[in-house]
């Protein structure tokens, strides 16, 4: 394995728990060498490499971490928008046949090499934005052949991306089974489990009104965690169900959503060291109330950002947009919606390693140019809306270009 230096970055910011803030150090160079940091200091220090970068003018963090995507399916949801405009809920659609299940509709009619080429065409854009790592959820299947086929199509991804599948076969209680929730419930634990947990490293559940009751939740979960998956759960979003701190009581670690979230579930969210996965495309797109941003703060809980994309709730793949809106329609600062979008978020998918740079991280490095005539500092790149595009990124030590979508 080559070795890689980036010489004489403007601003670096390290997102290093043992460093103060941002951990933001200036006018440094990194050296990586067989998919390690070896050095990080001054320019005129540090070991040669067989590549160097020039990092001047330039800001660099860890590699953007996304934890919270559906970024396989098939189909389009634009009359599902056009409904909404008009006003009707979004639970609404849901509950008579659209939403989440026109979408499961269109995924299982698409072939393996379309879900294929959408997905890795999704996740390039992930990569321009300066995204190193990616969790992709299943769900748009809601049968055994269907799940395991989503996943399978996780595991083939690549172009330049770390992925993390999720296994989320609780997304919705599909139509042939409207009149037996339960027969659904027993498919998932006893046939889609099985087959799913080899593929996956997570189970999720959507438990709301009118998708699972925090009781299928919870027996989703628990027989999930037994087949050896990280607990997540989608969380107190349209109604209050109780599933944060249920979910949290499991080790869960993250749950997500959380727009109604209420003090005794962030107090059992905080007391776990359970990961808060904010979602602020999604509530803008569904014109909702903010999470209670205040509350989980002041209990220390940990906020991360994804970007949730989404056919329906959340049809962006713009991980600096979400940093902006976060800080405009959900009241964190800058550095939180920059460790949101790093060290938080590496910590949201079980994977502390994630997110920052120092010795025990992972070597991921995203390099970008300030927006013109702004200074190279993170604030620079969240106070201008969305857009910035990575310079160059770094993954496990070596340099890794945008790969073209391909359908194999």
């Amino acid at each position: 394995m080559s070795s890689l230096r980036v010489d004489r970055l403007a601003a670096l910011y390290t997102m290093d728990p043992a460093r103060e803030g941002l951990g933001a150090l200036f006018g440094v160079s990194l050296v990586f060498e067989q998919g390690r940091l070896v050095y990080l200091g001054d320019p005129d220090g540090g070991p040669a490499a067989d590549e160097t970068l020039d990092g001047r003018g330039l800001i660099g963090m860890p590699g953007l971490v996304d934890p919270h995507t559906h970024t396989i399916f098939a189909g389009s949801r634009a009359e599902e928008f056009r409904q909404r405009l008009a006003g009707v809920p979004y639970t609404a659609i849901l509950e008579a046949g659209g939403g989440i299940l026109s979408t499961v509709r269109a995924t299982r009619a698409a072939s393996v090499d379309e879900l294929l080429a959408l997905a890795q065409a999704r996740l390039a854009r992930l990569a321009e934005a300066g995204v190193s790592t990616v969790e992709v959820k299943s769900g748009y299947g809601l049968d055994v052949q269907a799940e395991v086929r989503i996943l399978e199509v996780a595991g083939r991804l690549g172009g330049g991306m770390r992925v993390i599948p999720t296994f989320l076969g609780a997304h919705a209680i599909p139509a042939e089974h409207r009149g037996d929730r339960r027969a659904y419930v027993r498919q998932v634990i006893d046939e889609q489990l099985p087959r799913c947990a080899p593929l996956a490293e997570a189970i999720d559940v959507y438990c709301d009104r009118g998708a699972f009751t925090l009781d299928e939740a919870m027996e989703i979960l628990t027989a999930g965690q037994a087949a050896g998956l990280r607990v997540k759960a989608h969380a107190e979003q349209v109604a209050y169900t109780g599933i944060a701190a249920a979910a949290a009581g499991l080790g869960a670690i993250s749950v997500d959503h959380l727009e109604r979230i209420d003090e005794a579930g962030v107090a059992a969210v905080a007391a776990a060291g359970t990961v808060a996965v904010l979602l602020p495309m999604a509530q803008l797109y569904l014109r909702d109330s903010a999470p209670p941003v205040g509350l989980l703060r002041e209990a220390g809980v940990p906020m991360a950002l994804g970007t949730d994309w989404n056919p329906g709730s959340s049809p962006a793949c713009d991980p600096w947009a979400v940093a902006t809106l976060s800080t405009l329609i959900q009241g964190l600062t800058v550095e939180e919606a920059a460790l949101g979008l790093t060290r938080h978020a590496g910590r949201a998918l079980g994977r502390p390693e994630l997110g920052w740079l120092g010795p025990g991280s992972a070597a991921d490095l995203a390099l970008f140019a300030p927006p013109p005539g702004a200074l190279p500092e993170i604030a620079s790149l969240i106070q201008h809306f969305g857009g910035h595009r990575a310079v160059a990124r770094v993954i496990g030590g070596r340099r890794v270009d945008v790969v073209a979508p391909a359908a194999d």
